[in-house]
């Protein structure tokens, strides 16, 4: 697995169920949402001027991609939380299976953010971003091209502590709804 062969298989509608820890409040979530991720040219304005926000030349980003969400979480069922980011792989020179993830949206804080990436040998794709005042990891792997897992842990800054841990199960949506 390289970063293009993810993002290719991730490309689609995603009905995704995802289960959180607030590990600081002793509270349990459950968000059920849609996900969309759409392909972006090289070319596209939007990757540009995020890869120029963080330095970057364009000319070094492969398979840049949208991803959206609108989902509903068991905290409050009448409101409804929408987002959307930019994503932007930077391999490095040397491995493409490593690399820079520009986002124009972070995990753990809604800024820009840049993380780091990689592929275990078993396939799964490994971020590591940090902010401001945390640090976010995720893990995503697919069971078969329909199925995916992510895992994801915010911890304290210093990284010592897990502030929240999520897990979800991705599902392709087939029919487009």
């Amino acid at each position: 697995m390289d970063i293009r062969e993810f993002v290719k298989l991730s490309i689609g509608r995603w009905r995704s169920q995802r289960s959180g820890h607030n590990l600081a409040f002793s509270h349990f979530e459950e968000v059920r949402s849609t996900i969309d991720i759409v392909s972006l040219a090289g070319s596209d304005g939007s990757v540009i001027e995020l890869c120029k926000s963080a330095g970057i030349d364009p000319a070094a980003a492969i398979s840049p991609f949208s991803m959206s969400w609108e989902g509903r979480s068991d905290w409050d069922e009448e409101e409804t939380m929408v987002g959307s980011c930019v994503l932007v792989p930077i391999p490095d020179r040397d491995n493409i299976n490593q690399g820079k993830l520009l986002r124009s949206q972070g995990y753990a804080e809604t800024i820009a953010a840049v993380g780091d990436y990689y592929f275990t040998s078993d396939g799964t794709f490994v971020l590591l971003t940090e902010y401001d005042r945390a640090a976010a990891e995720e893990r995503i792997w697919f069971a078969t091209d329909n199925l995916r897992f992510r895992f994801s842990s915010i911890k304290t800054s210093d990284g010592k502590g897990v502030v929240t841990a999520s897990f979800a199960s991705e599902i392709r949506s087939l029919s487009g709804n």
